[in-house]
């Protein structure tokens, strides 16, 4: 059974719901300090711009707008599973991100917007790669700064285990420009050589080559973007890692959603809990993680 992906919720004049490509149905906010675009597949932060600023958010001019098919680029919710399914059948990085979500609430709060969207085991088919009662709840304030909190509660009646990432990608000047700070004292995984833990490399993050690194108890994350003329700065909580994605020239040619050259638009920088980090939950227990995401001008 699916509810109804409106709900019953009273929009402020600030927020619109409309059909976007593909017929996937979007939330759209204007208000005084910002706009963003949340596509209610997925719960998917689409856009996101401060007043007077540069888009924020890094979308795919080949992403596929149509239903049941992953969107590439925005903000990806990830979950129940980062990568591949755990066990059995599933899609990759889990099923929230093509579901069906409700959108449960849409309020003003200031300049900010918040808003509501809900998924629950009662909205998406059973998989055996995690056959476990829950609720999803992503939590979207909208404003000069953008925070994502997607919170899980267990409703089942006995301990479940799942891994999620705030799949933020960010749209930059040039990718091979630009240097990130935070990791410096993390330990981290490069998953293109192999799934041992290496040792903090003391040094700001640069991107040279194609990069997949999973990071241990990270800072908060800045990217510092010259030919932007900003710094993207990520605050986490209720996250034990982060990831740096880029896929460079030969992936970028391989997919078909990501233009050839657009890899160098583009970073992505990811709030989970992912490898050793995945998320256990009593019965009745939830957890939040939350990523926040400012922009600065560079002096």
């Amino acid at each position: 059974m699916t509810s109804n992906p409106l709900g019953a919720v009273t929009l402020p004049s600030t927020v619109q719901v409309v059909d976007g490509p593909g017929g996937l149905t979007k939330v759209v906010v204007c208000t005084a300090s910002a706009t963003a675009e949340v596509h209610l597949q997925g719960a998917h932060v689409t856009s996101w711009a401060p007043v007077g600023a540069a888009p924020v958010i890094w979308m795919s001019e080949r992403s596929a707008f149509s239903p049941g098919v992953p969107l590439r680029g925005g903000v990806p919710l990830c979950f129940p599973w980062f990568g591949p399914p755990p066990s059995g059948d599933g899609p990759l990085h889990g099923f929230a991100r093509t579901a069906s979500w409700t959108l449960a609430d849409a309020l003003e709060q200031g300049d900010d917007v918040v808003l509501l969207l809900t998924l629950s085991h009662h909205d998406v088919p059973g998989t055996p790669a995690w056959p476990h009662a829950f609720e999803a709840r992503c939590t979207l304030t909208v404003g000069a700064t953008l925070t994502i909190a997607l919170q899980v509660t267990n409703l089942d009646d006995e301990p479940v285990t799942y891994a999620d990432a705030l799949h933020t990608y960010l749209a930059v000047g040039d990718v091979r420009g630009v240097s990130i700070t935070g990791l410096e004292q993390s330990g981290y995984v490069d998953r293109l050589v192999s799934p041992e833990w290496l040792e903090p490399t003391g040094e700001p993050l640069t991107i040279r080559a194609e990069t997949d690194r999973v990071y241990a108890q990270p800072g908060t994350i800045v990217v510092v973007d010259p030919m932007g003329g900003r710094s993207l700065g990520v605050a986490a909580s209720g996250s034990a890692n982060a990831v740096v994605w880029n896929p460079w020239i030969a992936k970028s040619a391989a997919m078909g959603d990501f233009g050839d050259d657009e890899w160098t638009a583009m970073v992505c920088v990811e709030t989970c809990n992912a490898l050793d980090g995945a998320v256990t939950l009593a019965p009745g227990e939830s957890h939040t993680t939350t990523a926040t995401i400012a922009t600065s001008p560079l002096a």
